[in-house]
This record gives structure tokens, C-alpha cells and sequence, in this order.
């Protein structure tokens, strides 16, 4: 069988079962529809982990299988063939996950945990935001400009919920499910009553992080309320904000960002960003007894934090413009990528002591750019050190009204 016909094979699965593994299915249900006065037949339960033509393929070939595709197929729509074998079976699952690198390694985006992993440190991710005014959703999709066929790559929405004393960003893995209490729910971004700062807030705890008593967790539903898979919590990984205007001088907004979740150390020589592995399964008792002794409340707001270890966070700061005499407006090198001035157009680098002793290069590096390009479609670059969720949180904060910033 040629190495074609095998990505033709594992395109046409469903749910991971083959054509064999579906016939036999059919045949169990014959069976199980017949008479109880029947005797069944002594077959093994049908266990979809393990089943399928493909899941007794020696290992060496296996381990070619999956390096060939994932070599071969480095974008989307193309790249879902990569995924298709990691949902053929388990142990086709654990050679995909084995050999497939993280976004810092590879620059490519595959798995939805890579949304949650950092950029790479070479070349940034191109991406682009759709604004939907009319049900106030925010689209992210990976790619350069928009494709004339709508045949885009969804990473993430958001969808704004306006409030009495703040503005929420509910930011989920699909456009039409926005509940917390999904198992698409990633995390949320939140304002104060001026929108001059924002919290973000991620749904897992940062693979450093420690819960502590002198801070505070946002916890919504009680297990109860929520399928036993789903975290319902959130946990404060980085704010947002914007200088108020005080003079209402003509200027661009100036924004810091404070990554509580990302140290300094990581914009250093050998330092690394967290990167988790996996979404949230559950809470048990021996990983979090905080939150499981407030399981029985309907309603819980816990004293509760994700506290990391004492070392210095990274903070991110918008890069200064240079006025243009000719064009009279605030101008920044966007390398093409933006074409509309707005308000909303930034830079952020990091903010570097000189005591850090940091090459100017590092100083120098964009680690997100945001633009504007057309009516309601932005660009969005990111890189190390930031996720593509944190980067989109960040670029959501701009989008809120900010009448004490203008």
C-alpha cells in the first residue's frame, strides 16, 4: 500500500474506526437486536482504543507512518491528517503525541493544547481577528489574510458580555458555545468599570503555580452544576493596562502587561515559559482539597489564588511611535502587516531594567503585533513567550471602549 493511500485511509475514519471496526459494529448490533432466547456469540467487547486495521501495525512502521505525515503536512487544512492519526487509536496516539513538537519547537500549530503552549522563539505566528458587531463575537483564525473561500482555521472566539460594572470576553475553542460550563470554555478576559484594566484568566492552573490563602479565585459552578471532566474555575494569569489621558493629549494608548503566569527569566539566556501538556480533567481531593471542600456550596467565591513562586514576572510594554511629519499621524513598522490606521494598532516588547543586562536584539524583538487591516478584520502575530490564547486575550482588551485612555 502506497504511503498515499494511507493518509486516503486515515482522512476517511471517523472517530478514530476503520472500515473493518464500523462492519463490526454493525454486527454486534445485529446480534444485540436479536431475540433474548438467542445465544450470543463469545466475542471480545468492542473497545475503540484498541480496534481498527490499523492498530496491530509494527511499531517501526508505525513511528515512519506518522513521521512522514507530520513532515509532509505543515498547514491547515492539509495538516488535519496529522490529527486524524492521533485519533486512530491509543497507541497511534502516543507515537502522534511523541513525535509532534510544540509550537516553540516547530512554530506549527496542531493539537488545541497548542493554543495553550508558547510561540516560537524564531518567527512569529500569523493570525487574524474577526469582529462580528452584531452578536459582539470575536473570531481568531490562523493565517495571513482572510481566504476568499471562508475556508479558514478557527482557533479560538470570543464573544463580549457587557455588564453593569465591567465588560467580559468569554473565550471558548468553538464560535457557538460560550458557556463556562463547557468543556470548550478556555478562560476569560475581564475589565473594570473605566476599561483602563483587564484581568486575564485561564482555566487551568500554570504547571509552576501554587494555591495560596492571600489572594483571590473566581469559582462559578459547583461540581454539581458541571460534568466531572470540566473545570469550572478560573485563575488570574496576567492584567492589562492602559495609562489614563488625563490631558486628553493626541496620542497612541500606552498598555503594560504584567504575565504573572510567565517569569522574566524565560526573555533570558537558557530560560523556558511554562508549557502545559494537556487541558483540565478534573479536580480531585489530593490535587486541590481548597476547592474540593467548597464542593457542597451552590455558589463559591474561594479566598483562594494561583500563587507562583516568588520570582519577577515578565512585563510586556507597548513600543513608542515616531510621529511622520509628511503623513501627520503616530506611525510603527508593522512589516506590512497592518494597513488601516486605528487606535487600536500596537507593539508590545518586554519591559527591560538595565540591570538585567539583556542584548538590545531581545529588547528590540516584538513579541505581539495588532493591527488593523479592513472593516472588522484585524491581524494578530505572536511569539515566544506568549501563548495564542494570551496573545488573543491581550488584543481582546483593545477592543473594549476606553473613553478615560482617548
Amino acid at each position: 500500500m502506497s504511503f498515499k493511500s494511507i493518509v486516503r485511509e486515515l482522512k476517511e475514519m471517523k472517530d478514530g474506526i476503520g472500515s473493518i471496526s464500523r462492519r463490526g459494529e454493525v454486527e454486534g448490533r445485529h446480534w444485540r437486536n436479536r431475540s433474548r432466547t438467542h445465544i450470543a456469540p463469545d466475542v471480545v467487547p468492542f473497545d475503540p482504543n484498541q480496534q481498527g486495521q490499523w492498530a496491530n501495525i509494527p511499531p517501526e512502521l508505525l513511528l515512519d507512518i506518522v513521521r512522514r505525515v507530520e513532515e509532509s503536512e505543515t498547514s491547515f487544512p492539509a495538516r488535519t491528517a496529522v490529527v486524524f492519526c492521533a485519533s486512530v487509536c491509543k497507541s497511534w496516539r502516543e507515537v502522534t503525541k511523541e513525535i509532534v513538537k510544540t509550537p516553540e519547537e516547530c512554530g506549527r500549530l496542531t493539537f488545541p493544547i497548542s493554543l495553550k503552549q508558547p510561540g516560537p522563539r524564531e518567527s512569529p505566528i500569523h493570525c487574524f481577528i474577526k469582529r462580528d458587531r452584531a452578536n459582539s463575537v470575536y473570531r481568531l483564525y490562523f493565517g495571513l489574510t482572510p481566504s476568499e473561500d471562508e475556508s479558514d482555521k478557527l482557533l479560538l472566539a470570543a464573544k463580549r458580555i457587557r455588564r453593569a460594572t465591567s465588560t467580559d470576553f468569554v473565550i471558548s475553542l468553538v464560535s457557538d458555545d460560550f458557556s463556562r460550563a463547557s468543556s470548550t470554555y478556555v478562560g476569560k478576559l475581564r475589565s473594570n468599570f473605566l476599561g483602563t484594566k483587564f484581568t486575564i484568566y485561564d482555566n487551568q492552573l500554570p504547571s509552576d503555580a501554587a494555591i495560596q490563602h492571600h489572594g483571590r479565585l473566581r469559582r462559578r459552578f459547583s461540581t454539581k452544576q458541571v460534568s466531572p471532566t470540566v473545570s469550572a474555575c478560573n485563575y488570574s494569569i496576567a492584567t492589562v493596562s492602559y495609562e489614563l489621558n488625563v490631558l486628553r493629549t493626541r496620542g497612541p494608548r500606552r498598555m503594560h502587561c504584567a504575565m504573572h503566569s510567565i517569569p522574566f527569566s524565560s526573555i533570558q539566556a537558557g530560560g523556558s515559559a511554562p508549557t502545559p501538556t494537556s487541558f483540565p480533567q478534573y479536580f480531585d481531593e489530593k490535587s486541590s482539597p481548597a476547592l474540593v471542600s467548597k464542593a457542597k456550596e451552590p455558589s463559591v467565591n474561594s479566598s483562594s489564588t494561583v500563587s507562583v513562586p516568588s520570582r519577577e514576572p515578565l512585563v510586556l510594554k507597548n513600543k513608542a511611535p515616531r510621529w511622520h511629519e509628511q503623513l501627520q499621524c503616530w506611525c510603527l513598522n508593522f512589516k506590512g502587516r497592518v494597513t488601516v490606521a486605528s487606535v487600536k494598532n500596537f507593539q508590545l516588547v518586554a519591559a527591560v531594567d538595565p540591570s538585567h543586562n539583556i542584548p538590545a536584539a531581545v529588547q528590540e524583538t516584538t513579541i505581539l503585533q495588532f493591527g488593523k487591516i479592513g472593516k472588522d478584520i484585524f491581524t494578530m502575530d505572536y511569539c515566544y513567550p506568549l501563548s495564542a490564547f494570551q496573545a488573543f486575550a491581550i488584543c481582546l482588551s483593545s477592543f473594549d471602549t476606553k473613553p478615560a485612555c482617548e
